[in-house]
């Protein structure tokens, strides 16, 4: 049996290297290092996809979320709605742009941003909300732009851990997450479901206005070389990151594919096991898996269990055991949040299994064996 890795990129690069290689290879030989063709190729190719009228490719997901509270123009003191239970990314950047965070709770089963707690939460200063689409599974979009209407709020989809995730809303029709809101924003950090071979971030709007926006702020404000209507900054795809993401966009479907198959398996072994609960699948979604999250029992001890585990040779991750609400970083800024008890609960009591592409029939046979022996013991 193969060593166990939570992500197996090397096994993964191994299957598209020639192609990956000569890609390469020949933007080296061009020089063309930024704003090279791949980049404008990969623009619309990945708009294809997602059924977005325009991409704007930037250096990070971080960044993605921030230019686009930029180009919607949020202000010191606007409140924007967020949820604690996320990486901190989401969060960071309101507070860098001097934006009020207004955490709020999720649900306990898909771990998203409850939507009745969007609307609670909601006040004057209100002006924009940001679902995450956590672990691969898309929020409650339908029921938070029918919130986002009635406010006249913007939506802003933290959609990097759900590329290629379908939503279907109550009169059929179906959009991928990220095309919904607003404005989307995903990263393509390595680990990610689409993944590029170092730091990579895009957003995707269908507003034409928005995204001439967008794309002044991630140039330097610049409307035409040298010109500067707006604050903006600096951040690009280069080439060779979007010539990977070209090769691995093509990928995309098969490599979602083999996630749900492997998270079909954990779901067969673990459905009947007392004290865990395995990841819940909203019927008008599609969860591609980002992360395979179960939650224990408080009878079992997680910190335990994740050990026992690395003793077997079997990575667990316990991801966001502090939630942003309690994080030290915003300590000295103006934000709000009431009882988030979900929230809190989570971050005590999940833990995440090895989740990839390359998974093999014997590693998952060998990680569930262990966590039931652990369990069942």
């Amino acid at each position: 049996m193969k060593k166990i890795q939570m992500v197996d990129l090397v096994s993964q690069y191994e299957k598209i290297k020639p192609q990956v290689q000569t890609a390469i290879h020949s933007i080296l030989e061009k020089a063309q290092f930024i704003n090279g063709p791949d980049v404008h190729e990969f623009k619309g190719e990945l708009g294809s996809y997602l059924g977005a009228k325009h991409v704007i490719p930037c250096a990070n997901g971080t960044d993605a979320l921030q230019i686009a509270m930029m180009a919607l123009g949020l202000k010191p003191g606007d409140e924007v709605i967020t949820p604690s239970y996320t990486f901190i990314a989401t969060t960071e950047v309101i507070g860098l742009l001097r934006l009020k965070p207004v955490f709020v709770d999720c649900e306990k089963d898909t771990f998203n941003i409850s939507p009745k707690a969007i609307e609670a939460a909601i006040t004057a200063r209100t002006k924009a909300i940001v679902p995450v689409h956590l672990y691969g599974q898309s929020c409650d979009m339908e029921a938070i732009m029918k919130i986002a209407e009635k406010y006249d709020l913007k939506v802003i989809e933290d959609n990097a851990q759900a590329i290629g995730s379908d939503y279907t809303f109550s009169d059929g029709t179906v959009k991928k997450t990220g095309t919904i809101g607003d404005v989307g924003c995903t990263s393509f950090f390595p680990s990610k479901n689409l993944g590029c071979y170092g730091d990579g971030g895009a957003i995707c709007t269908n507003d034409d206005d928005l995204a001439k926006q967008i794309e002044m702020v991630v140039n330097h404000g610049q409307s035409k070389r040298y010109y500067h209507d707006v604050i903006g900054c600096n951040s690009r795809l280069d080439t060779i990151q979007a010539a990977v993401l070209r090769i691995k966009l093509k990928e995309l479907d098969r490599y979602i594919d083999a996630r749900r198959k492997a998270a079909a398996f954990y779901d067969e072994q673990f459905k009947d096991v007392e004290g865990l609960t395995i990841p819940f699948r909203a019927a008008n979604t599609k969860h591609v898996f980002h992360q395979y999250t179960l939650q224990l029992s408080d009878e079992i001890d997680r910190d335990a269990l994740v050990a026992y585990l690395g003793e077997k040779d079997i990575p667990a991750m316990i991801y966001y055991p502090v939630p942003a609400h309690k994080q030290k970083m915003f300590a000295s800024l103006e934000t709000s949040s009431g009882i988030l008890e979900n929230t809190d609960w989570l971050t005590k009591r999940v833990f995440s299994l090895p989740m990839h592409t390359e998974l093999e029939q014997d590693q998952l046979e060998y990680i569930c064996k262990s966590v039931k022996e652990f369990i069942e013991k």
